[in-house]
């Protein structure tokens, strides 16, 4: 296993070295172009009590940068929501991706995966829908439960939206990090039936995704041994189409992508995966000297391979 995953990384480095650097997305205003911020939930996110304080940024001063930045933590969010960034006139390409930002289930890193996510996004012509889901993860609940709520409301409500947001309904995908891209694999794994009970019409319609990618992903693999997918991601030949990328010195491991991909494998679902010898955890698409933050150089083109990615089609 040792050289196999040695191999992979040589060869993802040597095939990194001969893509052009990624755009620096950090360095763009959030979003220049109008967006949209819609509740989830007309009537208020299923058992709410509204009891855990204030919807605030915590970054402290003495936090650390990453690539030289500050970095949005997010905490206590109680009423969820989507905000949806059209790309430029000309550019849609009639895809759409929803973004899961990470942040242990306690903070969401809104900016460094979220805001700069979607710029990006709309570089390469997909409508962005950034999800702002419910943190952090609720007593006596299981860690995703309300996150996966969220999630699995989120692709509804955009499917039911598609027309009038220009978006191709069966062109629909996530893209998560950390533990967001856990969510992603929740939601991949978990869309057969609703968790909460439906309240409209967005709950009557599918919400699987169309496809997923998953960026340095947590807790997809179970604590002991490292080499056993937790009980809700459950793999099967409905699980869509899926990219991964992670650094082998990720502090939160690499096997949580090197398992999840042996699952798709076996179950006969077309995944890529990109394993990168240094980078750790935490860097969204900021650029810096390890080649891991090249990924969405990579991540473009598997949106191409798989046909998510078109000619641009709308306004």
């Amino acid at each position: 296993m040792r050289m196999v995953r040695k191999l992979a990384c040589s060869l993802m480095l040597l095939a990194a070295a001969f893509v052009a650097p990624a755009k620096d997305a950090s360095s763009q205003p959030p979003q220049s172009r109008p967006a949209l911020t819609i509740p989830l939930w007309p009537q208020g996110a299923p058992g709410e009590r509204g009891d855990i304080g204030p919807e605030t940024d915590t970054t402290k001063p003495s936090d650390p940068l990453i690539a030289g930045q500050r970095v949005i933590r997010l905490i206590n969010v109680t009423h969820p929501s989507i905000t949806v960034y059209p790309p430029p006139k000309g550019k849609n390409t009639g895809a759409a991706v929803i973004v899961f930002p990470g942040g242990g289930y306690h903070i969401l890193a809104m900016d460094l995966e979220g805001t700069e996510v979607c710029e990006w996004l709309n570089s390469i012509g997909a409508t962005a829908i950034l999800l702002k889901y419910r943190v952090p993860a609720r007593q006596g609940r299981p860690r995703c439960t309300a996150a996966l709520e969220d999630a699995q409301r989120a692709v509804g409500l955009v499917r039911l939206k598609a027309r009038e947001w220009h978006i191709d309904p069966t062109r629909i995908g996530v893209l998560g990090f950390s533990a967001g891209g856990h969510l992603a694999a929740a939601l991949s794994n978990n869309f057969e039936k609703r968790t909460y009970d439906p309240v409209d019409d967005a709950d009557r319609l599918s919400c699987r995704p169309d496809f997923a990618l998953l960026i340095y992903p947590a807790y997809l693999v179970l604590d002991v041994n490292l080499d056993e997918l937790a009980p809700e991601i459950k793999v099967t030949a409905n699980t869509p189409p899926t990219f991964l990328a992670q650094a082998e010195d990720d502090p939160i491991h690499v096997e949580n992508s090197l398992f999840y991909y042996r699952a798709l494998l076996k179950a006969h679902v077309p995944a890529e995966m990109h394993l990168y010898a240094e980078g750790g955890h935490g860097y969204g698409l900021r650029p810096s000297k390890a080649t891991v933050t090249t990924w969405p150089n990579l991540a473009g083109e598997w949106l191409r391979s798989v046909s998510v990615l078109r000619a641009p089609t709308g306004p």
